[in-house]
C-alpha cells in the first residue's frame, strides 16, 4: 500500500540471531551495498496469482530520500546467508514486509518474524502503537492474531492483465527526463497534501537501483499543461509492474485524467514486458478505485495490515 508523503527515519542498525531447527536466522539492517540483492530478490518474488507483498517499486518510491536512508530502513532476514524476508519501514512504527513465497506459511521463520516485530530492542519497530502489513494468509498473520494484534483498515489490490491491448488514453502523456522534473514533482504536490516531493528527490529516486526498470509520466491536457502523473516500477518481463504514487492535480479533476494516467501506465508497462499491473489503494477512497476500474484494473479481496496498540 502506498506509504504516508512525510517520513521521519529513527531507523537504528540492528544484527541478531537465532538458531531454530539447526540453521540460522539473521536480522540486520541492510547496507547499502546489500540494496541491489535486496532488490533483486524482491524482484523475483513477485507473481502473478498471489499474495501482493513489497514490491521493489516500493522501495525505488523510497528511494527519493537517498541510498542511506534506503538502506537504514530497510530489514533483512536471511537463513543460511539467503534472504528470506524483507521489511521496509514507512515510519518506525510502520513496517511492510514481503516474505519469499515458498516460506510465507513456514513456522520457524514466522516465528523468528513475530518476535523481532514485537520486541523493540531488535531494532524493528518502535515501542507503543505500531502496524505490520505481510502477505495475506502468511503465518505471521496467523501468530500476530494470537499475540493480541489487530486487524487495520481494508486497502483494495487491483489488478489488470496486460496480456492483451490496451486502450489508448486519448491524450498526450510524456515519459519524464531531468528537464520535466520540475513539472513531475509539482503535479505530485498539487495531487497531495502535504507531499515533500522536491526536484532534488526526484534526482534521488532516479538515481536508485529500482529506477533502472521505472518510468514517470505525465499527462497534459490540450493546452500543454501537467494535470495527472504517476510512476511505475517493472520488476522485470513476465511479472507484475507497480503503480507508485498516481495523482491528478487537484486544480484538474473529475475529467478523466486520472483515468488516462492509469491506460498509460498499463500500456509503459507492456511495453516494458510487465505481466500485469496492480496498486493498492483505502478501501474507503471510492474516487480512486473508481478511477483505477475505468482504466480496466480489477479490485481484488481486501488487504489488512496488522497494529498493536499501546
Amino acid at each position: 500500500m502506498p506509504p504516508p508523503q512525510n517520513h521521519k527515519h529513527v531507523c537504528e542498525l540492528s544484527a541478531a540471531w537465532c538458531v531454530i531447527g539447526g540453521m540460522a536466522i539473521a536480522l540486520s539492517t541492510a547496507g547499502v551495498g546489500e540494496l541491489d540483492e535486496v532488490v533483486g530478490v524482491l524482484r523475483g518474488w513477485q507473481r502473478d496469482g498471489v499474495p501482493v507483498q513489497l514490491h521493489p517499486g516500493d522501495l525505488g518510491w523510497f528511494w527519493r530520500f537517498g541510498a542511506e536512508a534506503t538502506a537504514a530502513a530497510t530489514r533483512v532476514w536471511r537463513r543460511g546467508g539467503e534472504i528470506v524476508a524483507v521489511g521496509m519501514l514507512d515510519e518506525p512504527d510502520w513496517l511492510r514486509m514481503a516474505i519469499a513465497p515458498e516460506l510465507q506459511r513456514d513456522d520457524e521463520l514466522a516465528q523468528r518474524i513475530v518476535e523481532d516485530v514485537s520486541t523493540p530492542d531488535s531494532g524493528v519497530l518502535i515501542e507503543g502503537q505500531v502496524a505490520v502489513e505481510t502477505p495475506m494468509g502468511a503465518l505471521v498473520q496467523d501468530l500476530l492474531f494470537k499475540d493480541g494484534w489487530d486487524a487495520d483498515k481494508p486497502w483494495i489490490p487491483l489488478v489488470r492483465s496486460l496480456s492483451g491491448p490496451v486502450p489508448d488514453p486519448g491524450m498526450r502523456v510524456d515519459v519524464v527526463g531531468s528537464e520535466d522534473a520540475h513539472e513531475r514533482t509539482g503535479v505530485q504536490r498539487a495531487s497531495f497534501d502535504g507531499s515533500t516531493f522536491t526536484n532534488d528527490r526526484w534526482f534521488a529516486m532516479a538515481d536508485g537501483l529500482p529506477y533502472a526498470d521505472a518510468r514517470c509520466l505525465i499527462a497534459r491536457n490540450k493546452l500543454g499543461e501537467s494535470v495527472a502523473a504517476a510512476t511505475v516500477w517493472s520488476a522485470g518481463e513476465g511479472r507484475p509492474g507497480y503503480i507508485e504514487p498516481m495523482g491528478v492535480h487537484r486544480l484538474h479533476r473529475g475529467r478523466g485524467y486520472g483515468t488516462a494516467i492509469v491506460l498509460a501506465c498499463a500500456r509503459a508497462l507492456q511495453e516494458m514486458g510487465a505481466s500485469s499491473i496492480y496498486t493498492c489503494t483505502p478501501a474507503s477512497n471510492d474516487g480512486a478505485v473508481a478511477t483505477y476500474q475505468a482504466a480496466g484494473l480489477e479490485p481484488q479481496a481486501e488487504i489488512r495490515a496488522q497494529n498493536r496498540n499501546a
